[in-house]
């Protein structure tokens, strides 16, 4: 059974002013034509507007390079996703018959496309003024973690490129299992590298986490996780 989208609404801490485009912002293609592609479009612009911008204040030495690679991790869709496990989005999308019975309120793409559309609607709702603290405040622990002197690769990718650089074979992962309502699931991976005596293991929000994490531990074990990529 979906929830009423006014919990949703209160939880975020914004009143719509129209509340249709709030229930826009949730309602996937596969219920048809009237659906959230366009405010989906809207908010993917003015999220990287915004965490430009950010970066441009919280770097003022960086070059647009670097900027550039800091803001494509931060509004991948996996990072999106993230943030809509984080808000609860799942329990609240209006999904067609074929979406709901594969599990579509779970499904990585669909949680981040929600959320950029949940920022075009609130935009549309308000102003810029407005919509930038919502923003700001699902990316802060993010925002705040990031460093220029930290490499810009992500845990699997220096992972592989260690192993292929050395010859040896690329690293496998078993997903372990999954815990929690589709809401607020864990997930445990486990990493297997031939150069290590033991696996290592990750645990994330999303499947994607837990294998950067088990990657990140992979790394640690191989002494190589201050190593610049």
């Amino acid at each position: 059974m979906i929830k009423p989208i006014s919990e949703l609404a209160r939880r975020l801490g914004h009143d719509f002013s129209d509340a249709s485009l709030f229930e826009l912002a949730l309602t996937h293609r596969s219920c048809g034509k009237r659906n959230n592609e366009r405010l989906e479009f809207l908010g993917d612009s003015i999220l990287n507007f915004v965490i430009a911008e950010a970066l441009y204040a919280k770097f003022p030495a960086a070059r647009e390079g670097q900027m550039s690679r800091l803001r494509a991790r931060l509004v991948k869709g996996e990072t999106l996703s993230e943030i809509a496990r984080e808000l609860g989005i799942g329990d609240y999308l209006r999904l067609g018959s074929g979406e709901l019975k594969s599990g579509g309120f779970r499904r990585d793409s669909i949680l981040a496309d929600a959320v950029e559309a949940i920022i075009g609607a609130i935009y549309l709702d308000t102003d810029m003024d407005r919509v930038r603290p919502f923003i700001l405040g699902w990316f802060q622990g993010r925002l705040d973690s990031l460093d220029l002197n930290e490499s810009l690769k992500d845990s699997k990718t220096r992972l592989q490129e260690f192993l292929q650089s050395r010859r040896e074979s690329l690293p496998k992962y078993e997903l372990l299992s999954v815990e929690g309502e589709a809401h607020a699931q864990t997930f445990h991976i486990r990493c297997d590298v031939a150069m290590l005596n033991e696996p290592t293991e990750g645990v994330g929000n999303s499947r994607r986490q837990a294998e950067q994490e088990a990657a990140r531990a992979a790394l640690e074990s191989l002494n190589l996780s201050g190593e610049k990529s």
